[in-house]
């Protein structure tokens, strides 16, 4: 089974930006412990990080050509504007899990709306690096039952 994970814009600098809001992980970090978990629930996990929204719809794009199983998707400030990133998402007909570290409900008022939510199966926020992991435990479960369904 093969999922993928997509970070979007200014991840890359987890670690140091806002430590307040995102503690002191950094992606690789992040990206190391959903490998490890990846590995004990026997699915595979490709993660991908980009600052440019048409290289992120590029990849949702491929990800459709490759016949991933599940998407995770933290795009970040993306997820409250990119109706573009959206529209790629919603070509896949895998289930989608978006996530964000922090509870994007207790922040500023502009993060409040997701406009993927109607197209995600789910939304788990504010549990820091713990969202990606229970995202992950979220997808492959979906996807497991979309298969034997």
């Amino acid at each position: 089974m093969k999922i993928l994970m997509l970070h979007g814009i200014n991840h890359n600098m987890f670690g140091k930006r806002d430590p307040k809001q995102y503690g002191t992980i950094t992606l690789e970090q992040i990206d190391a412990q959903l490998a490890g978990l990846a590995k004990e629930l026997g699915v595979t996990i490709d993660s991908y990080q980009t600052n440019c929204e048409g290289a992120m719809c590029e990849r949702i794009h491929q990800a459709y050509q490759d016949g991933v199983d599940a998407v995770l998707i933290n795009a970040g400030a993306w997820t409250h504007y990119s109706y573009g990133l959206r529209d790629a998402l919603a070509i896949l007909t895998v289930p989608i899990v978006e996530l964000h570290m922090s509870n994007i409900h207790a922040r500023e008022e502009f993060r409040h709306k997701s406009v993927f939510a109607e197209i995600a199966l789910g939304q788990i926020c504010g549990f820091g690096v713990d969202s990606y992991l229970l995202a992950l435990r979220a997808a492959v479960s979906a996807a497991q039952a979309r298969k034997a369904g």
